[in-house]
């Protein structure tokens, strides 16, 4: 299957796009000078075109949306948030297998 792209958020467009979300939302939080977040990229772009018709998946360059990475916490990249129903449902750090963001990923979701 071909990935799907993966769309971004903005500070302006966060709301309508996460909070306001009719399904889940993965966010992955990276910087364009992170390896790891380069790494994962290609597994999240594959994890967004294998559940396209359950979840929605994000992208938020730290860089360009520093409000919106402190807001969430973020201190170190990748990191990844969850969010369903308008409330984040879970949270990590770090690149990993595709089985292991799958596992993170359904955890946060049951």
């Amino acid at each position: 299957m071909p990935a799907t792209p993966v769309d971004s958020v903005t500070e302006e467009t966060f709301s309508a796009r996460v909070l306001r979300a009719e399904r889940p939302v993965l966010i992955q939080f990276w910087a364009l000078w992170c390896h790891p977040c380069r790494m994962v990229t290609p597994i999240v772009e594959e994890l967004a075109a294998d559940r396209a018709d359950t979840l929605d998946v994000i992208k938020v360059d730290i860089e360009q949306e520093p409000e919106l990475a402190a807001r969430h916490g973020v201190t170190a990249v990748p990191a990844f948030v969850v969010y369903s129903g308008g409330e984040t449902r879970g949270s990590w750090v770090g690149a990993a297998p595709k089985r292991a963001l799958e596992q993170k990923l359904d955890a946060c979701l049951r």
